[in-house]
């Protein structure tokens, strides 16, 4: 049971690793970007989540409003910041990035406090039995709406036009241009679909612990860019895997190994034992 246990825990915020991680991982697979600002969305979406929540008494208001206009701001970050830089080398929309990020924390910690905001009433805190399991509501509807947005992504990408011309667009700009895409649209969607579902990842992880903070999005993102790394950059489907593989070796690890590393450390000594073996990552593309 307690194996079980750990397995189901490990799936749960393996889910919330790959909702925050796909939004990464589309912008380096388009842009070639380590898009390290996306932490900053990350938490403006939850800090917009618990606000709407808290005002309307509605957690759905809260996700789609959150949802909506972080999308928006991540189509702005890219017009303002990443399209000026294009043509430079690399370094310098990540020094930007970063840059966009600790100013951010700044920016929620001046409008918000330096301390953390709670629910009034938490949404979701109910238990559920799954499996022999006691599950929080919110754990459940993490899983849930990873499974509906992350399925949904996938069909957008594969079955229709606009996911012929965003792979199109991934594999060879220049020859999606010839052939008539609107590469620029194709960007702009690309960020507000990565940005979308910061968002939500951004409230169910304020869901599950209640508060919010100017600070929330940095381990959470310093993951995603590990579990990126391990997935092969600009992989989606190695993304969804090492999330996954993550999480479960996260919550397994803080039995075994608990008392030397914390539940963050695990993470990045997975990442530096796997790229000592594999340095281009799991599921690298040729």
């Amino acid at each position: 049971m307690l194996y079980l246990e750990l397995l189901i825990q490990g799936l749960v915020y393996g889910c919330m690793y790959a909702v925050i991680a796909v939004g990464l991982t589309l912008v380096y697979g388009l842009l070639r970007i380590l898009h390290v600002a996306h932490a900053g969305l990350f938490a403006l979406g939850a800090y917009l989540g618990l606000l709407i929540t808290n005002w309307s008494g509605s957690l759905v208001l809260g996700l789609l409003v959150s949802a909506l206009v972080v999308g928006l701001a991540g189509m702005l970050l890219y017009r303002l910041c990443y399209q000026p830089i294009l043509d430079r080398p690399p370094y310098v929309a990540l020094i930007a990035s970063i840059g966009l990020f600790i100013a951010m924390e700044e920016i929620f910690r001046l409008i918000f406090g330096p301390y953390g905001l709670t629910y009034k009433v938490p949404p979701l805190q109910a238990k559920v039995l799954i499996l022999g399991v006691n599950l929080r509501q919110a754990e459940v509807g993490l899983v849930l709406m990873a499974v509906v947005l992350l399925g949904g992504l996938s069909y957008l990408s594969q079955k229709t036009r606009i996911g012929v011309a965003w792979r199109a667009t991934v594999d060879d700009p220049q020859m999606a241009r010839a052939f008539g895409v609107d590469t620029i649209k194709v960007r702009y969607l690309n960020f507000f679909i990565g940005s979308s579902l910061a968002a939500v990842a951004g409230v169910f992880v304020s869901l599950l612990s209640n508060v919010v903070e100017p600070t929330m999005g940095g381990v959470p993102s310093y993951k995603a860019l590990a579990i990126i790394v391990l997935g092969g950059l600009g992989n989606v489907k190695g993304t969804l895997i090492a999330s996954l593989v993550l999480g479960v070796v996260e919550a397994f690890g803080t039995i075994y190994i608990g008392k030397l590393l914390d539940r963050d450390a695990i993470a990045f000594a997975l990442l530096i034992v796997i790229l000592m073996i594999r340095p281009q990552g799991l599921f690298a593309r040729q």
